[in-house]
Parts: C-alpha cells; structure tokens; sequence
C-alpha cells in the first residue's frame, strides 16, 4: 500500500475535525453574542431585544419610569489600538436644553459610536475634569451650564466611560465593556469579544448616573429666554 494513502487520510481527518471545530466556534460565538444583556435584563421592567446584523442585542427596557435603550458597537477597525467592545447606554427621554454637549475621553478621531466629529465647536476643558477630556457643541452659547458638569464631572474617574451626550433629546453614556486580549491579538491577531454576558455591576452605576443626571437638568432654572 502506498504511505501516501495513510498520510491522505490523516489529513483528510484533520480538514474534517478543524471543520468541525470552526462550525461549533461559530456556533458558540452567535448564541453567546445574543445573549449578551441576559445577566441585566433583570434590572428592567419588561422591554424588547433585536440581534443586530453584528449578532449582538439592543435592547429597550425601562427601569423606574425611565426609558433605556442599550446597544452594542464592536469596534475592530483599529489602528494602533486593541480592538473594543462598546456599550452605549441612552435615556432618550427629551430635555429642556438647547444645544448637545458631547464629552469625549481621549479621541481619536476613529471611534464608531459617535458624531462627537461632527459637532464644529471644540471647547475648553473646565478645571474640574481630566484633560484628556475633550468637549464639542454645535452651538456653544445655548449649552447647560458648567456648574452642571462640574457636579458629574467624577462620571469620568473611571477609565472605562468613553463619552457623556447631553442633548434635547436626551442623555448618552458610552462605556468600555471589553477589549481584546492583548497577547493573543497581537500573535494570532485574534479579537474574540463578548462570550461573556454583561455583569450588572457594569451597568447599574450607568443607569442611575443618567437618571441623577436627568433629575439635574430638570431643576436647572429656565432659560427666560
């Protein structure tokens, strides 16, 4: 018999199990994706999830009278950074403000989740926050004022907040939910996110920062004009 047929078929069942095993990951990969906000959607009263075409949730819930909405944005296109997993917190709920502020945690000019570019007035970073913090409106003179920030400004003592909106139609925190683990991207270039779910811990100090904060904005004096 020629060697050639034994080594034939032991190659044959290697393509055959890497098969396998590509079809189980994948397999793996969608159901844990989808069940990504299953550990918070305890913290809800009723709401909806979608899977996404990225295979992860949005969901909407509410939570003490409250509307959230949560959503997830992978973020693989990178360059010089491990890739990420964002979550974006939202209480679209309208406000009486006039113009959007968008604080944005070290920029760079990359991430997916924001229109933090878009916004044409750069502005100054008050005394009270990091000065990696930069701050964008598209009309600088009708924002809340600073004395507002100044009382969240600890929302960014963790390194893991991303972004603060503050908008008329509502508030938006973004958070760092997982990255890349470094040594496997960087040998294998392997960026597998999210095979755990949400933990509530994670979450919770989101939703009740936006709902402190939304309380503020209503108590703000009105603007007589």
């Amino acid at each position: 018999m020629s060697p050639l047929i034994p080594l034939g078929a032991a190659l044959a069942a290697i393509g055959l199990w890497l098969g396998f095993r590509l079809v189980a990951e994948a397999r793996a990969r969608t159901t844990a994706r989808a069940r990504y906000f299953d550990t918070v959607r305890q913290l809800f009263d009723g709401g909806e999830i979608r899977i996404q075409p990225t295979g992860f949730p949005r969901m909407t819930g509410h939570r003490a009278d409250l509307a959230y909405d949560l959503q997830v944005v992978p973020d693989t296109l990178t360059f010089r950074k491990l890739p990420a997993l964002w979550v974006l917190v939202t209480l679209p709920e309208p406000l009486p403000v006039a113009a959007t502020l968008d604080l944005l945690a070290r920029p760079s000019g990359n991430e997916p989740f924001t229109r933090f570019a878009t916004l044409p007035q750069s502005l100054p970073t008050p005394a009270g926050l990091p000065k990696d913090i930069a701050i964008r409106s598209e009309d600088a003179s009708r924002i809340p004022p600073a004395t507002l920030i100044e009382r969240h400004a600890d929302l960014f003592d963790d390194p893991r907040i991303k972004e603060l909106v503050i908008s008329p139609k509502g508030l938006r925190i973004v958070l760092l939910a997982e990255e890349a683990d470094r040594g496997r991207y960087l040998i294998f270039r392997e960026a597998e996110m999210g095979m755990a779910p949400l933990a509530s811990d994670r979450l919770i100090p989101v939703l009740d920062r936006l709902k402190a904060l939304r309380e503020d904005i209503l108590a703000l004096p009105k603007d007589p004009g």
